[in-house]
């Protein structure tokens, strides 16, 4: 019994507890408390966008070596971030002239950015944790494949050298696969290495050639004229 008196009387304490007493919920401040007492929410710091980490010459790879930036794998890297620029630009020309590729072309600039992935991580220095997450498949060259015959199929058949032109998309996209080109030139040597996937070199050779027909597509479609090459006479 005097157990059971006394639970009652804890509780009856507790109901009668000044409000004060109880915990206020966070930031909230009662009138005439410090302001300094106020709990302040977090704030996140926005790191920095330069490290100094470059400043000597050298940069590091996704498996952590140093490596000199004028190294093959950064050349590559950087070949490959101008085509994304490049696509880029191509693609908000694109995009005021009406063209439903754009989609295509997004999706493109997000496989650069796996292909840049597996050029950073050299299979020479790589562990099994870096390739799991930066191999390249061969899904996306015949995703590639698969565009370049859908659009191929809809264009009058090519019986001459064109020159880059037709409009300002298809002189962009003239431009792109140029970049293009050059990329697969500076990835060509890792892969034949051993330092990258051979299919990030063939996704790069068919990425040219889908370039090439997405730039005759938008000419067509814009009605514009592309220039033929004719031999100079000398």
């Amino acid at each position: 019994m005097a157990a059971a008196a006394l639970g009652r009387g804890c509780r009856r304490l507790a109901l009668c507890r000044p409000l004060r007493a109880w915990p206020r919920a966070r930031g909230h401040r009662q009138q005439g408390e410090p302001a300094s007492l106020e709990i302040k929410p977090k704030t996140t710091r926005v790191p920095k966008i330069y490290t100094k980490t470059g400043d000597k010459g050298f940069s590091s790879t996704y498996t952590g070596e140093r490596r000199s930036k004028d190294d093959q794998v950064f050349e590559a890297l950087g070949t490959t971030d101008e085509l994304s620029s490049a696509i880029g630009v191509a693609s908000e020309l694109s995009q005021e002239s009406g063209h439903t590729f754009v989609e295509q072309l997004h999706k493109v600039q997000c496989m650069l950015q796996d292909v840049g992935s597996n050029i950073a991580t050299p299979l020479s220095s790589a562990r099994e944790a870096h390739l799991k997450r930066t191999s390249f498949s061969e899904k996306p060259v015949l995703e590639l494949e698969q565009w370049i015959d859908k659009y191929s199929d809809q264009l009058p058949p090519l019986t001459a050298f064109i020159l880059p032109s037709g409009g300002k998309s298809s002189s962009a996209l003239h431009f792109s696969r140029a970049v293009c080109r050059r990329a697969e030139r500076c990835v060509v040597p890792l892969v034949q290495a051993g330092e990258a996937d051979a299919n990030v070199a063939k996704y790069l050779n068919r990425l040219s050639d889908f370039l090439f027909i997405l730039a005759r597509y938008a000419a067509m479609k814009e009605g514009k004229k592309e220039k033929i090459y004719t031999k100079s006479e000398t």
